[in-house]
């Protein structure tokens, strides 16, 4: 089976660990066996709230949207969208094996490449290659979400916008409105003002 781009799931996911951790051809061996195929439906679940998570995802196609729900108000209030060519995990949860505090939900028909958190600690201990994927890992979700943090506290909505839009440029053809919306911080109706005066109504 070949994706969007005419490669194979394994040859996309090849790439990007190549691309993504420097890894060898004998780093890429160890893990063959590990990595299993796995189709998520739309609106199903990579991770649930208040359970412990288990994998590392490579995102073959599909989109997915990290997210809580306030228990005061049962609103929910997305964290970050996550697309395809890209690694998916909680990874506080998946480090400490402590219960997540988000959902991890499909927008998209889904499909992924996963290994579990078992498989990748006895990769570490083979792999200085696979130790560097961990660290990279740590690191790139650490920027993340201080990047997200500091957007909310230093960015008005329209700029915060505008670089959603920057990173993913076919975001509101994939996207509710309500969704990103949530995800900037605002109601609707601010959502659809920035819009209409961006010309993007």
């Amino acid at each position: 089976m070949l994706t969007a781009s005419g490669l194979s799931p394994r040859l996309l996911l090849t790439q990007q660990l190549k691309a993504f951790a420097r890894l060898s051809d004998e780093d890429l061996r160890l893990a063959d066996d590990h990595w299993t195929l796995r189709t998520i439906a739309r609106n199903e679940f990579f991770n649930f709230r208040n359970s412990v998570c288990q994998y590392v995802g490579f995102i073959v196609s599909g989109l997915f949207r990290v997210y809580y729900v306030d228990p005061a108000t049962d609103l929910e209030h997305n964290v970050a969208f996550v697309p395809e060519g890209t690694f998916l995990t909680s990874l506080k949860s998946l480090i400490t094996q402590e219960a997540c505090p988000y959902y991890i939900a499909a927008l998209e028909n889904a499909e992924l490449l996963v290994i579990s958190v078992e498989q990748l600690h006895k990769l570490y201990s083979q792999s200085h290659g696979w130790e560097r994927f961990g660290r990279l890992l740590a690191e790139q979700y650490l920027v993340l979400q201080q990047a997200k943090a500091e957007a909310m506290l230093f960015q008005t909505a329209e700029q915060r916008y505008l670089a959603l839009l920057e990173q993913f440029p076919d975001v509101t053809n994939r996207i509710s409105l309500g969704h990103i919306a949530s995800y900037l911080g605002i109601k609707g109706p601010s959502l659809s003002r920035i819009r209409a005066q961006l010309g993007r109504a």
